[in-house]
């Protein structure tokens, strides 16, 4: 389960920075950033398919949708200045809970 965690982690890395890259492109108009953008998020794809062998399909979504969220809010509010009211907030926090509680307290990972 613990290389399922590693690759999982991995994807959701991967998705970020394809992600930032993508806001980068200028609708695929800018050449590195592109690269990056379709590199990334081929790999991470890759990346998620090796854990979604041993893990729910469901989960594995819940946990990759929700940590992408969070850290690609958290890379605009750094990088790009995005501002962050207190409803985006309470809504990543509430993201956030949703991750641990299916980690911690669900049977569906064991």
């Amino acid at each position: 389960m613990t290389r399922a965690y590693l690759f999982l982690m991995t994807a959701i890395v991967l998705e970020v920075m394809a992600t930032t890259a993508l806001a980068r492109s200028n609708s695929f108009s800018r050449l590195l950033p592109s690269i990056l953008c379709v590199v990334g998020y081929v790999g991470s794809f890759y990346c998620l398919s090796i854990p979604i062998r041993v893990m729910p399909t469901g989960i594995i979504y819940a946990i990759w949708a929700g940590v992408g969220i969070v850290l690609i809010t958290l890379v605009a509010w750094i990088w790009q200045g995005q501002v962050l009211d207190a409803p985006a907030l309470a809504g990543l926090a509430l993201i956030l809970a949703g991750v641990v509680v299916i980690n911690v307290f669900s049977d569906t990972l064991h």
